[in-house]
């Protein structure tokens, strides 16, 4: 099968003809129609994230139809059209992962190739409304999104969410689901354009990060956050208790401007604020979640559409970020 692979450090991402995956019990194989990328991704292919093996196939997002099942699966698997939950062996506790979860595409083999083996308990049927490519988009950054809205953030009807670079997976994903949860909706982004496609989502309004009174002009439009989503952090991160309403949750997940600054801890404790770190999600959040873009009709925002020999355009791509949305390779 073809399969696009990390050959080894500082080089590019191969199109490379491997072994089709060989079945255990337990495990089916996914014909792979499509699959999306994430920040995850491009922080492996240039060597800034733990446990890098070579080679590996990448991708932790797919969609695609099941092709084979093994001992002690349902036959009625096969022939179905899927997503898969990328995230594996949760564990039991609902507030935190196990010690052996592991996602998908590192160190286990990913869905950026024409099949990809899992275990069955990791299969959703895809959502009718959908094509494969936006499908492939849901998994990691809706699940990501959800868990940090609604099971960490206990954001409710008429809260006020401030969503921290509306342009990213997670970010489209969280518009989307405030807003049809029925919460008023800000954003902060680095581009007018990006704001007004938010705004198209469902956002009330937004605020350019790179403004210098950014933190001014949100608390002018909103007068404060009772939930405030960030994947960035870094130095403006400081600027965000400030912003919120007393007892006001906090939630992050991702560093991509960097650490957190040094904060003022009379407005954290004073207002009663919750730091909370998030990462990925358990199953059940992944079926809430997929719950939810059935039930509203959601539809995951597609940046671009890439062949898969062209998976390293897409990586460059993420590595700029210039997209709105998700970038999505179509495999078959």
């Amino acid at each position: 099968m073809k399969a696009v692979v990390l050959v080894g450090a500082d080089q590019p991402l191969a199109v490379k003809t491997v072994d089709k995956p060989t079945l255990g019990a337990g495990e089916v194989v996914v014909q792979i129609k499509a699959a999306a990328l994430n920040r995850r991704d491009y922080w492996i292919s240039i060597g800034k994230y733990a446990g890098i093996k070579y080679p590996t196939i990448l991708g932790s997002d797919g969609a695609g139809v099941v092709t084979e099942v093994g001992a002690g699966v349902d036959e009625a698997w096969v022939g179905k059209e899927v997503i898969i939950n990328p995230g594996h062996h949760w564990g039991n506790n609902p507030e935190a992962q196990s010690a052996d979860f592991k996602i998908m595409g590192l160190p286990d083999d990913g869905t950026f190739a024409e099949y990809v083996k899992v275990g069955a308990e990791y299969l959703h049927t895809k959502p009718a409304h959908l094509t494969f490519e936006q499908a492939a988009a849901i998994p990691l950054a809706a699940l990501t999104a959800y868990r940090a809205l609604f099971t960490k953030g206990k954001t409710q009807a008429g809260s006020k969410v401030l969503i921290v670079g509306a342009g990213s997976g997670t970010g489209t994903f969280a518009i989307q689901f405030a807003a049809a949860a029925g919460c008023q909706v800000f954003v902060t982004s680095g581009t007018g354009e990006k704001i007004e496609r938010a705004r198209h989502l469902g956002a009330a309004a937004g605020v350019s990060y790179k403004a210098q009174d950014w933190a001014d002009e949100l608390k002018h439009m909103a007068g404060g956050f009772d939930v405030v989503i960030d994947s960035a952090l870094g130095k403006d991160f400081a600027k965000i208790p400030a912003l919120c309403n007393p007892g006001a949750r906090i939630v992050f997940f991702g560093a991509t401007a960097g650490a957190i600054p040094e904060l003022e801890p009379r407005v954290l404790f004073s207002k009663q604020i919750q730091l909370l770190g998030t990462m990925m999600g358990s199953p059940d959040d992944f079926k809430a979640m997929l719950d939810m873009i059935n039930t509203h009709q959601l539809v995951p925002v597609v940046d671009e559409v890439f062949a898969l020999d062209d998976a390293q355009k897409a990586v460059d791509k993420m590595g700029k970020s210039s997209q709105f949305g998700k970038l999505v390779l179509r495999v078959s």
